[in-house]
């Protein structure tokens, strides 16, 4: 049946690109204000815009009837479609791709569509102070896995403090790794990026030489280095899983020791104690809107925390961590204008264009401008209104969830399972019939 839901859903729901035209829109540009009018695509890019452009005759018509239209939602923090989260069998496991176990037909993919959600990070879990590579993907329904990933997007990795990679050293019953406190922690990190120094050195000397016209024997290579090397170098992004204030200071000024910036602090319920120190780094936070309590890292946390970093001017995003959570995070936008009085378009701009930034991606999408992706939501009420529904989600310019269309399948299956089980009784009725001793 789940296979049979995927066809049906998949053969309704993406409708083929080519030139359209949302017209009759109220528009949320999220960088640029907002209008009523139209934008046109063509070739999965956004082509115009504004309250009078031209339609092509050519175009497909897409009348959104006065309903709203808003960048595709981003999610910077998901593991959705992966077979497998974490690696949990060494304490530093940057060899290891997020990408090599993407499951195309997960049906979160879909969920997540009818949520809004267009892009999103997948990363590797938190068991290890250093952990595997992440992938970006586009929620593009019915692709294979390559034909999810976002091609382009600048590679990251995954980082990890506190409880969750010191605890496979203290749980009972599971085999002792180092390390376990959080000062092993520390001690994992920097031991890590002291080898990795080191390996880039012997490269260096290595090309060196060669340079020079000398005979040079290549090192041996080192996949859990290489990626090390790469956020040395500034060519991978970090992205690290954090609560606490004083592990937050640790590994800022850890990174500043060993020469390269955290990108993101995940989670960081208490960015809100050390927002000056955060903001010299460079670093955004991507966090909950008022998730708390779920375990003792997570019970210092204040629902002001995502308004206080944004009026900080540190780029503060919403992430979902969940996969019911990511089916609206507009909800959880909205959260944050409650409890911290910041505007509609910084709230939209948590899920949209912020997140697109802290992944480096923000060339592409995030916001509605011209020659940006069309990765586009159209919604029947304003966004951030709890009443709000998704009615279609376009990426790059394919209308990859239709409401209506959707709805429609689903009859369509439940008639179909109907008919399944009917047949599934008689059978059992007929062999019931034939045992011996029955009369017919």
């Amino acid at each position: 049946m789940k296979r049979l839901a995927l066809l049906f859903l998949v053969g309704a729901a993406v409708l083929a690109a080519g030139t359209v035209a949302i017209t009759n829109a109220k528009v949320l540009t999220v960088t640029n204000g907002r209008f009523e009018g139209s934008i046109l695509v063509k070739g999965g890019k956004i082509a115009a815009l504004g309250e009078n452009i031209e339609i092509p005759a050519d175009a497909k018509v897409i009348d959104a009837g006065g309903q709203y239209v808003m960048p595709g939602i981003i999610d910077c923090h998901s593991h959705i479609a992966s077979e497998a989260v974490n690696e949990y069998s060494l304490s530093v496991t940057s060899m290891v791709d997020i990408g090599d176990v993407l499951n195309p037909e997960s049906i979160e993919i879909q969920r997540a569509l009818a949520g809004g959600v267009t892009t999103i990070m997948i990363l590797h879990g938190s068991a290890n102070a250093i952990g595997g590579l992440n992938s970006v993907v586009k929620l593009r329904w019915g692709k294979d896995a390559d034909g999810l990933l976002f091609k382009g997007a600048k590679p990251s990795i995954k980082m990890a403090l506190g409880e969750n990679p010191k605890r496979r050293g203290t749980t009972p019953g599971m085999p002792g790794r180092y390390p376990a406190t959080r000062m092993g922690v520390e001690d994992v990190i920097r031991q890590a990026f002291t080898e990795a120094k080191a390996y880039r050195q012997e490269w260096m000397d290595y090309e060196a030489k060669k340079a020079r016209g000398e005979r040079a024997i290549p090192p041996r290579r080192d996949l859990k280095l290489e990626p090390l090397v790469e956020v040395l170098e500034g060519k991978r992004l970090v992205h690290a899983h954090a609560y606490r204030a004083d592990e937050i200071l640790m590994l800022l000024r850890l990174a500043d020791e060993q020469g390269f910036k955290i990108k993101t602090l995940i989670h960081a319920l208490e960015a809100y104690k050390v927002m000056p120190e955060i903001k010299a780094h460079g670093a955004g936070v991507s966090t909950f809107s008022d998730w708390w309590g779920y375990k003792v890292e997570a019970y210092d946390a204040i629902p002001y925390n995502a308004a206080m970093l944004e009026r900080a001017g540190i780029l503060t995003a919403l992430k979902s961590d969940s996969a019911e959570l990511m089916r609206h995070m507009n909800q959880e936008a909205a959260k944050v204008i409650k409890y911290g009085g910041i505007t509609e378009d910084e709230a939209l701009a948590m899920i949209t264009i912020n997140p697109a930034k802290q992944m480096e991606v923000d060339d592409r999408v995030g916001s509605i401008e011209i020659g940006k992706d069309a990765d586009l939501v159209i919604f029947d009420e304003h966004p951030l209104s709890n009443y709000a529904k998704v009615q279609k989600v376009l990426i790059d310019g394919t209308v990859y969830f239709d409401r209506d269309l959707t709805m429609s399948d689903l009859e369509k299956l439940k008639r179909r399972k109907k008919e399944l089980l009917e047949k599934q009784r008689e059978k059992k009725q007929d062999k019931q019939a034939e045992k011996p001793g029955r009369s017919s």
